[in-house]
């Protein structure tokens, strides 16, 4: 794993560190690639004979997790699963640990300059909802909202690097691919978009919000997200690669933009972190913001009613192990019926998938009906403001 450094607030990793964050992406490299899969075999040759003679019929993933959490391979497997997410995270963050102090002078130095490109804008006293404050999403310590001291940018710094060591991808040292994936999906599916101003809900660090203001140079572009070491790590991050982003800590819920603000609003893998009320409000919030003629795009995993009981059990580890806990209830929601109650018209309602792995996807709804290329298993749900 090559050591990156496209921006000047990515942290400088000694020897040992680099050696340590290369075995950690390695080691959940091969769980992924000659481990885990192994699970299936247990499942299909012990766990699914046994449901179908106790039940009569094909398990649920409910029923499949408790019978397949007495195999002793998928214990093992799942065990040394969550503690390569954890290792992430010790990992990236006994790294920024170290440099604390220096990224943090970096970040006031940056954002200090007097000619920057975009903007920031912190509120410490925002109401950080219970949904996240309650637990560390995909177990990163703290998760997106912890700031130990004022104008802190530690959580900002762990998450991009930790992201780097998940996706573990050569040339992907920006982590901008979903970004950069989506521009692509919208210039197929929406050719003549042509946004005077973008929002990305829940943009981390912005790494994803980067390729909407080089894909869209004359556009305005926002991102939001409620944690401030977050915005403020990802300005000074902006910054320093020449990108114009406007930084804001707001809840996606309820922003202080105003009625037909935006005419595009993204969100890649926001869905399965909120909590079901919170997606309803967020939708709505989309609805509010959408200038009329202007597209909302959010993406996320597949729905688990399109898939097998085995198919819809692996992503659902995350729900249960993996401190995601909406995941799950994310994927048994009719995301079509949120949108007309938010205010959409049913007809320009769309949700894009693959058919299966490797093709490219279904298209339905009437608003648009090209086919093009979906990154793995992703749903692309969304709606044009009427």
């Amino acid at each position: 794993m090559t050591s990156p450094k496209p921006h000047a607030m990515m942290v400088d990793e000694q020897h040992d560190e680099h050696a340590r964050m290369g075995f950690v992406s390695s080691f959940k490299g091969h769980l992924t690639n000659e481990v885990s899969g192994g699970s299936r075999f247990v499942y299909e040759g012990a766990v699914r004979p046994a449901a179908r003679r106790k039940l009569g019929r094909e398990p649920t993933r409910h029923e499949i997790r408790r019978m397949i959490a007495e195999q002793p391979y998928y214990q093992m497997s799942s065990s040394l699963r969550r503690t390569s997410q954890e290792m992430i995270w010790d990992s990236a963050g006994e790294c920024v640990e170290r440099q604390w102090r220096d990224l943090r002078e970096r970040a006031d130095s940056i954002i200090a300059r007097p000619k920057k490109k975009g903007s920031l804008r912190q509120n410490p006293d925002l109401d950080i909802p219970r949904y996240l404050s309650a637990v560390d999403i995909h177990c990163m310590p703290g998760s997106y909202q912890r700031e130990m001291v004022k104008n802190d940018v530690f959580a900002g710094a762990m998450y991009d690097r930790g992201v780097h060591m998940y996706r573990a991808k050569p040339g992907a040292t920006l982590n901008d691919r979903n970004g950069r994936f989506m521009v692509s999906y919208l210039k197929e599916h929406f050719p003549k978009l042509k946004p005077r101003r973008i929002l990305d809900m829940g943009c981390g660090v912005g790494a994803s919000t980067v390729p909407y203001a080089e894909a869209w140079p004359q556009a305005e572009v926002h991102a939001i997200d409620v944690g401030g070491a977050m915005v403020r790590y990802g300005h000074a991050r902006a910054e320093s690669i020449g990108v114009p982003l406007h930084f804001s800590q707001q809840n996606a819920e309820a922003t202080d933009f105003p009625d037909g603000h935006f005419d595009l609003i993204v969100s890649f893998l926001l869905l399965h972190e909120t909590a079901n009320q919170a997606l309803r409000r967020i939708f709505k919030e989309s609805h509010r913001l959408l200038a009329r003629g202007g597209v909302m795009v959010h993406v996320d995993s597949l729905p688990y009613a399109e898939l097998s009981p085995w198919d819809q059990f692996v992503p659902d580890w995350d729900t249960h192990y993996n401190a995601e806990p909406f995941m799950g209830t994310l994927h048994d929601l009719d995301l079509r019926q949120l949108a007309r109650d938010a205010g959409f018209k049913d007809s320009n309602v769309f949700e894009h998938r693959p058919r299966h792995p490797g093709h490219a996807p279904v298209i339905t709804g009437t608003a648009h009906s090209n086919d093009g290329n979906v990154n793995g298993e992703h749903l692309h749900f969304g709606a044009v403001r009427e």
